[in-house]
């Protein structure tokens, strides 16, 4: 199962923001309780403070996605979260209802927003916004470090503390309080296109070739939000229903047993952080694991 990363939820809020802004909350039904289960005040709640409101547009910070909504006396996000099968689409309203829909909000438009979530890992919750500096943010999102597309990115500070850690580096890109927006599949491509072994320790790694890394990060990101993101099933889709197409452009991630499109090696898989690691034997050399010898 592949979970939405930066470029999938970029895709996702693109075409809410065009379709829901300036569009007024006529109903909120929320139609099972997990879907809800992390707002504090529970379904009743996230239902009645949203009704009414207006809806101002979508925003993200790596693979955090929140709307904003306000009236007259309140402004609120809706913090979304998709987990691992959760689709936020558009459809006019009295079209037939999907399988697995949790929440529904009739517009003043003619049509509805659905949050559909086969697996109810997903969810909504509201939050208030709070200053951080360069932006409001949810106070839930606030400790997410800033993802390679705000203007608040800081590429030195994310080498110098990809520096500062003596971990595997694979496990240091994932750490979305270092540089957010990465996932496991992004990851895999981004070391790929730097020659890196994802388990080689950071302090190990010169700093050029860790500004390699966060460049082909932003870059393979960036080249995946073209083409819609990475749709491997059809649990993830846009607000349309559509897939992405990035799967035809991946190097590493899903490729076991092909050739390497650079040295043509077959391409390996691990196990790394109860997920599957994809990568080239021969570009990503396994760092040797260091003997400690009793004297």
């Amino acid at each position: 199962m592949v979970v939405p990363e930066l470029p999938e939820v970029e895709t996702i809020r693109l075409g809410l923001s065009a379709h829901l802004s300036g569009r007024s909350v006529r109903d909120v039904e929320v139609l099972h309780p997990r879907a809800a289960r992390r707002h504090v005040g529970g379904p009743i709640d996230l239902s009645n403070r949203l009704r009414g409101k207006r809806f101002e547009g979508a925003e993200r910070r790596g693979k955090y996605m929140w709307l904003l909504a306000s009236d007259s006396a309140d402004e609120v996000a809706v913090v979304v979260h998709l987990g691992m099968s959760g689709q936020m689409l558009i459809a006019e309203q009295g079209a037939e209802d999907p399988v697995h829909l949790r929440i529904r909000v009739p517009l003043d438009d003619g049509h509805e927003l659905r949050f559909v979530d086969q697996r109810t890992f997903g969810g909504w919750h509201l939050d208030d916004l709070v200053d951080t500096g360069p932006r409001r943010l949810p106070e839930s999102v606030a400790h997410i470090a800033p993802d390679p597309f705000e203007d608040a990115f800081d590429r030195g500070a994310v080498i110098d503390s990809l520096r500062r850690r003596d971990t595997e580096i694979k496990r240091a890109i994932l750490d979305q309080t270092v540089i957010s927006g990465v996932g496991n599949i992004y990851a895999d491509e981004s070391l790929w296109r730097a020659e890196l072994h994802g388990r080689r320790r950071t302090r190990g790694i010169p700093r050029a070739r860790l500004g390699d890394l966060v460049d082909h990060a932003t870059q393979v990101m960036g080249e995946a939000i073209k083409v819609g993101g990475t749709s491997f099933d059809d649990l993830y889709v846009n607000v349309n229903g559509q897939s992405g197409y990035f799967e035809r452009s991946l190097n590493a991630y899903g490729r076991e047993g092909l050739l390497c499109r650079r040295c043509e090696t077959p391409m390996v898989r691990e196990a790394f952080m109860n997920r599957s690691s994809f990568f080239c034997p021969t570009c990503q050399r396994v760092p040797r694991v260091r003997r400690v010898t009793n004297v």
